[in-house]
């Protein structure tokens, strides 16, 4: 392919693009593929002679999108969006295009180097401690992935640390099987796959080192319990280590209370390390009425959230911030000869390799840098203030409607609500009832909502999630998902 091919195409993709956005609204929210459909329509075997490219974008609208459950749709409300926008798409393109793989300064200066002053740009603009900074002497934030990655990220430091810390001690043969962490009953299935694969908690059954601790009438981590589980556990003979505090959990958006679980683990003898994971609550702290929900980060170690949920950057990127880099590079840097360069070893740059599990990385600072730019930060908190307006707009609606009911407090953009129980029915016959209405409003194709199970009353509650966050979404999109709602109820079962 010729630049002037290239060109030409690129194009005519940019226009596809433009256009699928302009329609994505107008398409069934939920694939209605069956499994196997796209398998049966390709061919078995590769393609000997080269194919031209009017067939293979024609296939684009044949076989991909009918595949597709569109999260770019403003009536996408199932899970925490992973959002965009036309700014973070042409980064994305521009990344790409440049092709630059910037695992070490010396890769690729100007990546490494934007990332620490976006990432700086961010931290400020979340009001993080100075700590976390680039500027402070061990802080500093990068560019991850997925949150999933920057919790075993936090987990391998955290480890790293607690063997440094008892490297004298006559008990450091048998430290590595007496390492406990800590997490709310509440937290993302991350926390234990980084257990799983840190070894704390070889398979699923077997997580003797992975305490899950309660939580309160809101969900939200005990820190009683937390302090009570950590004091059993030393007089036991185990040492904690690890702590992940969640600002906005998966099922409920519970906010963990990091102003007293941080002082649980400052004053502890062997001061584990504090995780918080705000995957998605933490973009709406740019906006300084909701940075109430990071209250007591300045005890934490490392602090993680995904700008691609709900600051309108596309996937992957998830921003991690530590003051504690030294613990991180210890426990990821592995330095073989075809890496060795002059910058590196007299320590005047930052690589980020030993800031993430795998040793390549894209310039994902593009797209941020671009999103910033574009935007402002006034941009982005107007984009976040009206998203908290109309979920307001939607828990209303829930509210005045007799047939339905809250269930969980909420504290961003994420309704948890059902239908209420009618006299005399079972609880496994309510929640078979609520079952059925997400199926059904699922199947209309006109929105698209998720579930979750939560204890309510010592019961399995069943109940539906009404996450709002994707680029697109207006309040309008929100009266319509209502009337779909409505309209799906089946009054007889």
């Amino acid at each position: 392919m010729s630049p002037d091919e290239f060109r030409r195409l690129g194009h005519e993709l940019i226009d596809y693009i433009a256009d699928y956005h302009t329609r994505v609204e107008s398409l069934p929210v939920r694939s209605r593929a069956r499994p196997g459909d796209l398998l049966g329509a390709l061919p078995a075997h590769a393609p000997e002679r080269a194919e031209g490219w009017d067939s293979i974008l024609a296939d684009i609208d044949r076989l991909i999108v009918p595949g597709l459950t569109h999260w770019q749709s403003p009536n996408f409300h199932a899970y925490f969006p992973a959002n965009g926008s036309f700014p973070a798409i042409l980064g994305d393109l521009l990344s790409t295009g440049l092709g630059v793989n910037g695992m070490l300064w010396a890769t690729s200066p100007a990546a490494t180097e934007l990332e620490t002053r976006v990432l700086d740009w961010l931290g400020e603009m979340i009001d993080l401690p100075a700590s976390f900074l680039s500027t402070s002497p061990n802080g500093g934030g990068v560019i991850q992935g997925t949150a999933s990655e920057g919790v075993l990220v936090a987990l391998a430091a955290a480890r790293a640390r607690a063997m440094k810390v008892h490297a004298r001690s006559a008990a450091t043969t048998d430290l590595a099987s007496r390492l406990t962490l800590y997490t709310s009953a509440q937290a993302h299935s991350s926390v234990v796959k980084a257990a799983m694969i840190a070894g704390l908690a070889a398979h699923p059954e077997d997580r003797r080192r992975v305490r899950l601790i309660g939580t309160g009438p809101d969900f939200a981590m005990n820190p009683g319990s937390l302090g009570a589980a950590m004091a059993g556990d030393v007089d036991a003979g185990l040492v904690p280590f690890f702590v992940c505090a969640t600002v906005g959990t998966t099922s409920s958006t519970a906010i963990d209370p990091l102003d007293r679980i941080g002082p649980l683990c400052a004053a502890h003898d062997d001061r584990p390390w504090l995780h918080v994971d705000a995957a998605m609550a933490g973009a709406a702290c740019i906006c300084p009425e909701f940075r109430h929900m990071l209250r007591g980060v300045e005890h934490a170690d490392t602090v993680s959230f995904n700008p691609h949920k709900w600051m309108l950057t596309s996937f992957d990127c998830t921003a991690l911030w530590t003051r504690d880099r030294a613990s991180i590079i210890n426990a990821l840097s592995v330095t073989p000869e075809y890496l060795r360069n002059a910058a590196s070893s007299a320590g005047e740059v930052v690589d980020y390799r030993d800031w993430q599990v795998p040793l390549g990385r894209r310039f994902r600072a593009l797209k941020l840098w671009f999103v910033i730019r574009h935007y402002g930060v006034e941009g982005l908190r107007a984009h976040i203030r009206e998203h908290m307006r109309i979920a307001g707009v939607f828990e209303g609606l829930v509210r005045g409607d007799p047939r339905f009911e809250v269930v969980t407090p909420r504290t961003i953009t994420l309704v948890c609500f059902r239908l209420r129980a009618r006299e005399g029915e079972g609880q496994e016959e309510s929640n078979k009832r609520n079952a059925a209405l997400l199926e059904s409003i699922n199947a209309s194709g006109k929105a698209m909502l998720s579930h979750t199970v939560l204890p309510i009353d010592g019961r399995p509650t069943y109940m539906l999630r009404m996450a709002i966050g994707a680029s697109g979404t207006q309040e309008r999109h929100i009266q319509a998902a209502w009337r779909v709602i409505v309209s799906s109820i089946d009054e007889r079962a």
